[in-house]
């Protein structure tokens, strides 16, 4: 009997321990905050992007599954995704949420509420709409510009192609992002006495097409900074490629995939300056007050197989370039 009664108080004492310990764990688990990350879509560039925020926000001090909770979503390029991610969000109650790319920071500003929204590479902020200035945002968006170079890039396209006349430019006509930087790229290259032709495209089917019509009419393409032409790059390439066509595209993804060069941001570096905004706003920031940001420092890429491929010779002094800050994909 007393037998009995030594095993049941042991029991009963393991039960009580148990409960308290799961008790505790629920609370620290409810204690910590979830970080909603929404990504437009997949390609080598966003995903560079979103391996840099985690890596900002540890740099912040915050970590997966030790102070905080992150709830990773990737809508695949589906407009409806991005609604329904957003909104499970608000669901979750996040403490705060990031966009990769304009639509997702664009769809997580319409959501209700008053969640801090922090965007991961917007290329214009303010003809998105999503800020009322870049040094005062005003409301509860902030985050980072993907500012490109894009008057750096147009010097090293001419650079190395010094009779470069005509030149095309393929994005994505939806693109607020892409739209911007063809304007700018549009108005700097006219300037400087090249001829510039838009190739738009509504989805990654249409690049096929565009791409064949490029033979003979431009003697080089430009690709800003465009998610669906990111997706589809290999199919853009495959028919450039065959004809002798450079592409000097806005990322260094791109590039590694086969594009000619760039002067560019770094994706992944655009991340960890995202992933750092937001630890500053978890820590108590007002996403109102918080400045737009941008990484100002870029570098050269060259992919010396294309240039090798296509017969194109790179300049000594763009070799070097990427050799001090940049790399060369051989």
């Amino acid at each position: 009997m007393k037998r009995l009664i030594g095993t049941l108080i042991a029991l009963f004492a393991f039960l009580i321990v148990a409960f308290i310990s799961e008790t505790n764990q629920e609370k620290a688990e409810q204690k910590q905050p979830t970080v909603g990350i929404l990504q437009t879509m997949s390609h080598p560039a966003l995903d560079q992007i979103h391996r840099g925020i985690i890596q900002g926000l540890k740099e912040e001090g915050y970590f997966e599954g030790k102070n905080i909770k992150i709830d990773f979503q990737n809508a695949q390029g589906d407009q409806s995704n991005l609604k329904s991610m957003g909104d499970r969000f608000i669901g979750e109650h996040a403490a705060l949420t990031i966009g990769i790319a304009t639509p997702a920071v664009q769809s997580l500003a319409n959501t209700l509420g008053d969640t801090p929204v922090i965007m991961g590479a917007v290329s214009d902020p303010l003809g998105a709409h999503l800020v009322k200035s870049l040094a005062r945002p005003g409301g509860k968006i902030t985050g980072v510009q993907d500012r490109q170079p894009i008057a750096a890039q147009l010097k090293l396209m001419k650079t190395i192609m010094p009779d470069l006349k005509k030149v095309g430019v393929v994005y994505t006509s939806s693109d607020d992002s892409s739209t911007s930087e063809y304007r700018e790229f549009k108005q700097l290259a006219e300037k400087q006495g090249l001829n510039v032709t838009p190739y738009t495209i509504t989805s990654t089917n249409d690049i096929e097409q565009v791409a064949q019509t490029l033979a003979g009419k431009v003697q080089a393409v430009y690709v800003p900074t465009d998610n669906t032409v990111a997706s589809g790059i290999a199919t853009l390439l495959k028919a450039t490629n065959a004809v002798k066509i450079p592409v000097f595209p806005a990322a260094d993804t791109m590039v590694k995939s086969g594009g000619l060069a760039t002067r560019c941001v770094s994706q992944y570096d655009m991340g960890i300056l995202t992933g750092r905004m937001a630890g500053q706003v978890l820590h108590g920031k007002n996403p109102a007050t918080l400045p737009v940001k941008r990484v100002t420092h870029y570098e050269t890429v060259i992919n010396a197989k294309t240039a090798e491929k296509l017969n194109i010779h790179i300049p000594a002094s763009v070799l070097s370039a990427a050799q001090k800050k940049g790399r060369i994909i051989k």
